[in-house]
């Protein structure tokens, strides 16, 4: 049995090592989860509120900085020879979500991946250099913070999947572990949804050595994982996954195709190299589930999923996927369902077609541009009216006021006349 692993492992490691080797390397993209952080926030009857953390909830914890400061050597690492050995602005993009945990990892991150040398050096105790990171406002983020809200199909979707057999079996089984929790931390209406608030405090806290309560066993824990685990199938999978990949992952998908397709194009001329994208587990587990290839395991801290882009000697495109979600071991491949580890591009494009929408808005059954139109040129009109309106009452004035006048005048002459005579 161990001598079948170890042949399975040099194999699979041989046509990982061969696909890589099959073209050359022109272009990058990361995505990863941010590093360890404090909780979201905690239950009512948690001793350890917001003070008890050093810089409140959810923040990128010293450990979380050193899990990506780790990752961005790797990355250094991984793709030294690529990459320019010092920091160059036009071989990396770097955009972030807009909340301070996924900055800071991304900072941290760069950090690792180039340090300054030479004349990047601009303090000589400091092995650091500022690297820009780009982050969209969260209301305006349409690619990185999922799942995305202004979508009521999806809504929908999800009220679909909370009616599915085997959704209500589940709830019907754990409903005597809901009422524990509700009792134990204080809160009210505990749902399979809003369990995941209560594992990642419990967690969170397990992680910087603070005591449980008595009633938080490891069976507790196994369970809560087990659900945590469950509400990611329940928001990108488990019913209708591809639709509601369309109208999620697929939308990150869609822009990372693009772009690699844009750079297999133009691959001689284009000076970009790495794309690099700092997010959350959600992210990553909604991308994942776009192309079906989600492990069913929430992404660890600092988890790291990498698209590599290969030109071959016939101006052919390709894709390898790895997936690096252990820091003990090398990143494993992932094969895209449909298609070869090394998958052509074009494959790669016309297999996750159908999870990728050609108009969101219109699958997400939101008001449509043409309404909105409309109703723009209808207000825009009925101001122009109102505005002519007005304007028309106010020449009547004033002509009825000079008419006024005239009559005044012509009075007075008459007057002078009469004197006159």
């Amino acid at each position: 049995m161990i001598s079948f692993a170890l042949f399975f492992g040099l194999t699979v490691g041989s046509v990982c090592g061969k696909a890589a080797a099959e073209g050359k390397l022109v272009y990058v993209t990361v995505l990863f989860r941010h590093g360890d952080r404090s909780p979201i926030t905690a239950y009512p009857t948690d001793p350890y509120q917001d003070n008890a953390w050093p810089q409140g909830f959810g923040q990128l914890t010293q450990e979380g900085m050193r899990q990506h400061f780790e990752l961005g050597q790797f990355l250094r690492k991984r793709y030294k020879g690529f990459l320019n050995e010092s920091y160059d602005r036009h071989e990396i993009l770097v955009d972030s979500t807009n909340f301070d945990r996924t900055l800071m990892s991304a900072e941290a991150n760069l950090a690792g991946l180039y340090p300054p040398s030479g004349q990047q050096v601009f303090k000589p105790d400091l092995k650091w250099q500022p690297i820009p990171v780009h982050a969209q406002p969260q209301s305006q983020d349409k690619f990185l913070s999922f799942p995305l809200g202004d979508c009521p199909r999806f809504i929908q979707l999800l009220d679909e999947t909370e009616h599915t057999e085997d959704y209500i079996n589940v709830t019907i089984k754990y409903q005597d572990f809901i009422h524990m929790l509700s009792n134990k931390t204080g809160l009210r209406n505990v749902t399979l949804e809003s369990l995941w608030s209560i594992y990642d405090t419990l967690f969170c806290e397990s992680r910087h050595n603070m005591s449980a309560p008595d009633w938080v066993t490891a069976d507790v824990m196994q369970t809560l994982a087990k659900l945590h685990a469950l509400n990611f199938q329940v928001m990108f999978g488990l019913y209708k996954q591809q639709e509601k990949s369309r109208l999620q992952g697929g939308v990150l998908l869609g822009e990372i195709l693009k772009n690699l397709s844009k750079m297999a194009v133009s691959n001689s001329e284009q000076k970009l190299k790495l794309m690099m994208l700092s997010a959350h587990d959600s992210t990553v587990v909604a991308l994942q589930s776009s192309m079906n290839v989600y492990n069913g395991k929430p992404p660890p801290y600092a988890s790291c999923h990498m698209f590599e882009l290969y030109m071959n000697d016939n101006s052919s495109a390709s894709v390898l996927m790895f997936y690096r979600n252990d820091t003990s071991v090398e990143p494993y491949p992932l094969q895209l369902p449909g298609c070869s580890l090394q998958c052509p591009l074009e494959d790669f494009v016309r297999i996750t077609k159908p999870s990728i929408s050609d108009d969101r808005a219109k699958e997400c059954q939101v008001p449509s541009d043409k309404r909105n139109k409309e109703v723009i040129v209808i207000l825009s009109v009925s101001g122009c009216l109102l505005l002519l309106l007005i304007i028309i009452l106010l020449t009547i004035i004033c002509w009825q006021k000079e008419l006024s006048n005239r009559e005044g005048y012509q009075h007075v002459i008459n007057e002078e006349v009469g004197e006159q005579s």
